[in-house]
């Protein structure tokens, strides 16, 4: 398959007088950090494999307000909301999936009390139901029987519950899934939630994706899954800070699927 799919936005499908089924929100790490492209391309691909009729806002999606509003500025984060919300009721958006569980979290459980009221799910729910319906089927190949363990997010698991939806997705790799000493309801923070991603860390004895890092090589997992781009920074750089004793990779469940299916 080319790597040229065509994205089209909303303003594009609009001018035809066209509806998408679902809005596929980017966030700001899926649309400029260099990492998380890698997974935004993943999940468009699996998204065009299964014929998913998607639309992205372009330039018009601005950022959710998470890192403002955990930071502690209420005032910024409600402009940035309102600003969107504004956006997608013109578009009379309905559903939204997006891969980034900060934006999940925002737009799920903040947006309505400012008027935005939309179905928000996480990119691996929804792969999860485009499985279900028999729209993408996945292959184990290159993954049937490697050792992977699943890092829960915070705004997806604790926050949101959403436990399950990655891991069976994992598994229907043909993947042995192991679990880390802290997971599910006592999963361990990356370090990077609550706008931490943008600041020193206090002093201590150990930065925390150090330790979330040391917990995943003590699983033996020859891979770290992902289901967050934040995640996958903080993980990515505790591999690299023990590169000469570990060669674990860390890769977005959604990249796991796409490299299975050789997209």
């Amino acid at each position: 398959m080319s790597n040229s799919i065509k994205v089209p936005t909303m303003a594009e499908l609009t001018a035809e007088g066209k509806i998408p089924d679902v809005l596929f929100w980017v966030g700001c790490a899926g649309s400029f950090d260099d990492r998380a492209k890698r997974i935004t391309k993943a999940f468009v691909k699996l998204l065009d494999k299964a014929g998913v009729n998607f639309a992205v806002l372009g330039t018009e999606e601005g950022c959710t307000g998470d890192p403002a509003k955990r930071a502690g500025n209420e005032m910024l984060f409600q402009m940035q909301a309102m600003s969107n919300i504004e956006v997608l009721n013109s578009y009379e958006i309905k559903k939204i999936v997006t891969s980034c569980p900060h934006c999940f979290n925002t737009i799920k459980n903040e947006y309505p009390s400012l008027g935005g009221n939309y179905q928000v799910v996480h990119h691996t729910q929804f792969l999860r139901s485009l499985l279900e319906e028999g729209k993408l089927t996945i292959e184990g190949g290159k993954y049937k029987g490697r050792r992977i363990t699943f890092h829960d997010p915070c705004y997806l698991g604790r926050g949101n519950n959403v436990y399950e939806a990655p891991r069976q997705l994992i598994e229907k790799l043909e993947a042995e899934l192991v679990e880390m000493k802290s997971c599910k309801k006592r999963g361990l923070c990356c370090g990077a939630g609550g706008a931490q991603m943008f600041k020193e860390a206090e002093k201590g004895d150990k930065e925390i994706n150090i330790a979330r890092t040391e917990e995943a090589m003590d699983s033996k997992a020859e891979i770290i899954a992902a289901g967050c781009p934040f995640c996958n920074t903080m993980l990515t750089d505790g591999v690299k800070s023990k590169e000469k004793s570990t060669s674990i990779k860390v890769m977005d469940v959604a990249e796991l699927l796409a490299d299975a299916e050789e997209l």
